[in-house]
């Protein structure tokens, strides 16, 4: 595969307004999330947001930036245009679509969503960490991800819920909202309109497999630490402050 990162990041948050420009360690959020995708060694870097602050302390970072519509309905259509720009013959076969509010992740759990999806030849590769600890399986916050492992390589998505599923003994995973696609699976699924299982979840996964296309899913030692609150905010700042 030739593939390349896109992250998409927008001002607009509802509990922590502004957080990609949030300070952490003297540099924004967002210039640590695109440190850590350039230590993945996967392919270029590139940001993609409707914001000209964003975009301007990611060039002064050395990274780039592309300038996208302000209306996207989610983080994918976002990354789908700035892939168009910054890649309009398709020479990348294969997009990672990496949250913005990651800025402590392992560059070795990006590299792992890519190797699912070359290993598995799936439209998208996704990731999940085992639950631990009890209030995770109760949090309609943790989206669980139900999955089938049989056979060697990563598992395969079935389903993915805020509810405590499934039932029975056995493990949960927390799934982890980190994509790998196929060129040719991303062009699909932005042409798609949303699903109802998507609206009902609130689940924007869900549109791709009420339509059909397969998920991978590659197993991570821990969730990697997202930061939604300003408690998050003080808790990355005291782990990364060097």
């Amino acid at each position: 595969m030739n593939p390349i990162v896109i992250i998409p990041a927008r001002m607009a948050s509802t509990r922590l307004p502004g957080k990609p420009m949030a300070d952490i360690a003297g540099a924004p959020m967002i210039v640590h999330v695109a440190r850590r995708a350039a230590e993945a060694q996967l392919g270029p870097v590139a940001v993609a947001t409707d914001s000209d602050e964003i975009a301007e302390a990611v060039d002064r970072a050395g990274f780039k930036a592309v300038m996208t519509r302000a209306d996207h309905p989610s983080g994918s259509d976002r990354v789908h245009e700035a892939a168009c720009v910054l890649d309009p013959e398709a020479k990348h076969d294969a997009v990672v679509n990496l949250q913005g509010d990651l800025p402590a992740i392992d560059p070795a759990d990006i590299r792992a969503v890519a190797d699912a999806l070359e290993a598995s030849k799936a439209d998208i590769a996704t990731l999940a960490a085992r639950i631990v600890e009890e209030h995770e399986r109760l949090s309609p916050n943790v989206v669980k991800a139900v999955v089938s492992s049989l056979g060697a390589g990563p598992m395969r998505a079935l389903y993915f819920t805020r509810a405590t599923a499934p039932w029975g003994e056995g493990p949960l995973w927390h799934h982890i909202g980190i994509y790998a696609w196929s060129r040719a699976a991303l062009e699909r699924f932005v042409a798609l309109p949303p699903a109802p299982l998507e609206s009902r979840e609130r689940l924007e996964q869900l549109r791709a497999l009420e339509h059909g296309m397969s998920i991978a899913v590659a197993e991570v030692a821990h969730a990697p630490f997202g930061v939604d609150t300003p408690e998050d905010l003080e808790r990355a700042r005291m782990l990364l402050k060097g």
